[in-house]
């Protein structure tokens, strides 16, 4: 058994997954407002031993080792910490210092690679909005990064007087109001910068990419899209679990640092 780890910006991602299947056993979230320590605990009392335990980190010293201690005390041994690397599980990093490409983008295109779903544009919806281009050879383009929709609603109404919506916005075309202005500006942008990466990325491509959506608000994000895309739930975890399958079974308790080989 492997525990996979994913710490994201707003929330943990667990899963648990066998030796001999690539769909969970278990696997779970909180939120990092909630009391994440009592909720793993909980969460793992009846979990079976893992032979590793391996994490992603895109948050602060402070909440990985709330989230070590629980797996120390719960099972004996530390996380594994994966760190961005140049290269690692067929996919070659892009970025000139390859630890300021975050984990989370890295193992999403090592998820993707894995699958045989490149060439393809990755993105990632969440706080914020992240894009990677991936070749069939597993070689990293590059990629942007922008606000996510969410974010940018934000940062309007934290820098602005006068926009004060009176209620939720809906996303629409042409608003007449400023609730479905607001929101629907913010969404649309997201969605005008993913398709002209995608298309863009074609070029260099050699055809159209599939595209491949995830983090929190990808399933809200995907219908507004006309391009075809696949959204993916478990992106950053499957790229755990891909790396964890080329480590030895058994990792020593107390195990830390980079994690790639």
């Amino acid at each position: 058994m492997k525990l996979l780890l994913d710490l994201g910006n707003t929330r943990l991602k667990w899963a648990l997954q066998s030796p001999h299947s690539a769909e969970w056993v278990a696997h779970g979230a909180a939120g990092w407002h909630e009391d994440v320590a009592a909720l793993l605990t909980s969460a793992w009392a009846d979990l079976p031993q893992p032979q590793m335990v391996g994490a992603a980190s895109v948050v602060d010293a402070a909440r990985e080792g709330q989230v070590a201690a629980v797996v120390v005390s719960r099972f004996g041994r530390a996380p594994v910490w994966l760190r961005t690397p140049a290269q690692a599980c067929g996919v070659r990093n892009a970025y000139a210092q390859p630890g300021r490409l975050g984990v989370d983008r890295f193992l999403a295109m090592v998820a993707a690679h894995a699958a045989g779903q490149a060439p393809c544009v990755l993105v990632g919806a969440g706080t914020a909005l992240t894009l990677d281009a991936l070749a069939t050879d597993g070689r990293h383009l590059g990629g942007l990064i922008a606000p996510g929709p969410q974010l940018m609603q934000q940062s309007l109404l934290d820098r602005t007087a006068l926009v004060r919506p009176e209620r939720p916005g809906v996303i629409m075309e042409l608003a007449d109001n400023t609730a479905d202005a607001v929101v629907s500006g913010c969404w649309q942008a997201a969605v005008a910068l993913i398709e002209r990466f995608a298309t863009r990325m074609a070029l260099r491509l050699g055809g159209m990419p599939t595209l491949i959506l995830g983090g929190g608000d990808a399933t809200r994000l995907a219908p507004l899209l006309s391009l075809p895309v696949q959204v993916s739930r478990d992106g950053v975890l499957r790229g755990v679990a891909v790396w964890a399958d080329t480590q030895p079974a058994e990792s020593p308790p107390g195990s830390h640092g980079d994690g790639w080989r």
